[in-house]
């Protein structure tokens, strides 16, 4: 008899949901969170609003945050670029209630939300990078402008369907990796097979890699070497141009 919900006491970095005014040139995209770190724990939240340029799009990145803990585990994120200068990402995430922390075994059980977090990289990366000291791996995607325009028009469909329609999160199906695999399903049926890595998702980029979904010809241990951003994003903490920073 569980039944999700928009309106409980969310934690405060969740507390407001992301929203996208659609249109055939021009996505504004609401409460886009930009949350400043003292500690992991201690933080100013703060959101805006910008409009994007479809014409501009013409990268994604996908993002793997391993689990220190848990290598089997890894979290994920996509990053939408516009002409090089602006980044939007994407976190899909249990959405927390006050005093609430994740277990895996919870996400089996409907006991948690499931929310799509469109973040500022000073947020959503650097919080990983400075703040919980994890592994950071950004890969450029294979993907043409035109793809990655449709991908982040499907994801922001479901940004503003989650807002309507809230769910349950599940650690297995329906977690950060087996949504992002929805949404290129989406645009190319069958292109993400059934795999166990995307449930167990310590290994999804490998899985990436293998698909041919990563713009690169280096062996996967040379691209994975190169894809960590984590001396970068410490340097270049306090840059206004993160973003471009983080990926040189």
């Amino acid at each position: 008899m569980l039944r999700p919900s928009n309106d409980r006491q969310w934690s405060p970095d969740q507390a407001v949901l992301s929203t996208a005014d659609l249109d055939s040139d021009l996505v504004e995209v609401h409460n886009i969170r930009n949350c400043t770190y003292r500690t992991t724990d201690d933080y100013t939240v703060s959101h805006y609003d910008k409009s994007f340029k479809l014409a501009d799009l013409d990268t994604v990145d996908f993002i793997v945050v391993p689990f220190p803990d848990m290598p089997s585990i890894a979290h994920t994120m996509l990053s939408f670029g516009f002409a090089g200068r602006d980044y939007l990402a994407v976190s899909v995430e249990i959405r927390k209630e006050k005093g609430e922390a994740y277990d895996p075994l919870k996400g089996l059980l409907r006991q948690y939300e499931i929310m799509y977090v469109v973040g500022d990289e000073h947020d959503l990366i650097g919080l990983r990078t400075n703040y919980r000291l994890n592994d950071v791996y950004v890969y450029r995607a294979n993907a043409t402008p035109a793809q990655a325009r449709a991908l982040f028009l499907d994801v922001m469909g479901r940004v503003n369907k989650l807002a309507r329609e809230p769910e349950f999160y599940n650690t297995i199906t329906n977690n950060c990796t087996s949504n992002i695999a929805r949404h290129i399903n989406d645009l190319a049926p069958g292109k993400v097979p059934y795999d166990v890595r995307v449930f167990l998702t310590g290994n999804a980029d490998q899985l990436a890699y293998e698909l041919g979904l990563l713009k690169t010809d280096a062996s996967f241990e040379e691209t994975r070497l190169h894809a960590r951003v984590n001396e970068l994003a410490y340097i270049h903490r306090e840059s206004p141009d993160f973003s471009t920073q983080i990926r040189r």
